[in-house]
């Protein structure tokens, strides 16, 4: 074993570490700039820009591998991290709070995916195989518990304090999101006092040299081992469109559920949402991809592709009815939701494991790393940022209608993507 400590020691703070500030900067940051008055089209152009780091990272990847270590970027990003959260919350109360809280939160997605690099490089270098096949159960519980704490945890917290359940003077928005901001930081800064010492020393030299000219022909050539896999074209189009409903959906629905009944939302609460879509929802995708996961090993990629590619598109119905038939009942509200995250998770689940299998071969690993940045660009990022401005034009009713007709570019590109027979 790699490592004086039993992993256990520091695998599951180490992905926790990496969920909370994507949850900060992906959803709770929705959530507050909904409270604090923006318009859906306003929040998901603002913050669809958020994304563009994930996209991006595959560009500086080799300069995370080539200078210092990876457990000093670990520990160095956490602490940038941790100041960055607390400053989102020192510049709430001011004047030109958007502009500096967009800044900000930049700053914390760079830092954030620069950390994702580094964390995934550890974990490989610091475990023995064994190790990272028992341990990878453990690495994506603890990231989804995670994002639990700040998608369900952290959003439910600042709706207590907007109620003063806890007796306390917090009673404005603007002050529930300053706690809030100043708990995240304290939690990343406190990682990374922890990871400081925690951390196995398991990298013997530290790098102090970046070759510009040399990592730009290695991407170089990586760029061309993409281009020129077999059936290119169609695993593009397989790679860019297969999330465009979801990537449209995602950031519209916790909007959808928190608006008002005037504007055509449900009128959930920070409490209620909180419990719903931070947390059931949250555990609702965990079980679709561990479900997903087992039956693609069970039966293999191609004969449960179809199958999978329904259950990712089909459940979005829920939204339909919701906005059809709004309800105050929060049974009925979960019962949908958890429907729908299953149902992505089960998609997703096929959808990851074609990345590997297309990855696989002559620079699988950077490879895979262009494959991530383009389901991120397609998936995430252009359909998140378009979303708001489509759904402000037409309501949330013909939006989802919408997102129920575009299911149809997921069926056509699954159609003519090309997955090898499996031997089973």
């Amino acid at each position: 074993m790699k490592g004086k400590l039993k992993p256990y020691a520091w695998v599951p703070s180490l992905y926790l570490g990496e969920a909370l500030p994507f949850s900060a900067v992906m959803l709770i940051s929705v959530i507050m700039f909904q409270e604090l008055g923006l318009t859906d089209g306003q929040i998901t152009v603002y913050t669809g820009w958020l994304g563009l780091p994930w996209v991006i990272k595959p560009i500086w990847s080799p300069i995370v591998d080539n200078l210092k270590t990876k457990r000093w970027w670990i520990v160095t990003m956490q602490f940038l991290m941790g100041i960055s959260l607390a400053l989102v919350a020192f510049t709430l109360p001011t004047s030109f709070w958007l502009q500096g809280t967009l800044a900000v939160f930049m700053v914390i997605a760079f830092a954030s995916a620069t950390h994702d690099i580094s964390a995934d490089g550890f974990y490989i270098i610091g475990l023995a195989d064994k190790d990272q096949e028992l341990y990878v159960g453990v690495r994506n519980t603890f990231y989804r518990i995670g994002m639990v704490i700040g998608q369900g945890g952290l959003v439910l917290l600042a709706g207590y304090m907007q109620r003063g359940v806890f007796g306390s003077a917090l009673q404005s928005v603007t002050a529930s999101w300053v706690a809030v901001f100043v708990i995240l930081g304290m939690l990343l800064f406190l990682l990374g006092v922890y990871h400081a010492f925690i951390l196995p020393k398991v990298e013997h030299a530290v790098h102090d040299r970046f070759h510009f000219r040399e990592q730009l022909r290695e991407f170089g050539m990586t760029l061309k081992v993409f281009v020129t896999k077999p059936h290119i074209i169609s695993a593009l189009c397989f790679i860019l469109l297969f999330r465009l409903p979801e990537g449209l959906l995602t950031k519209i629905v916790p909007l959808f559920l928190k608006r008002s009944v005037a504007e055509g939302g449900l009128a959930m609460s920070d409490v209620d949402f909180g419990l719903i879509y931070g947390t059931l929802g949250v555990i609702g995708l965990l079980l679709g991809g561990i479900i997903g996961g087992w039956a693609v090993s069970r039966w293999g990629l191609k004969r449960c592709l179809w199958p999978l590619v329904m259950c990712i598109t089909l459940p979005d119905i829920v939204y339909v009815y919701l906005s059809y038939y709004p309800t105050a009942s929060l049974w009925i509200i979960g019962s949908c939701v958890c429907i729908e995250q299953i149902g992505y998770g089960l998609g997703f689940a096929a959808y990851t494991l074609y990345l590997v299998t297309f990855s696989r071969g002559e620079r699988a690993t950077a490879v895979f790393s262009i494959c991530t940045a383009g389901q991120y660009l397609g998936g995430v990022m252009l359909p998140g940022m378009v979303s708001g401005l489509i759904s402000d034009d037409i309501g949330y009713q013909n939006f989802f209608w919408l997102i129920m007709l575009l299911c149809l570019v997921t069926f056509a590109v699954t159609a003519f993507v090309k997955i090898e027979k499996d031997e089973r």
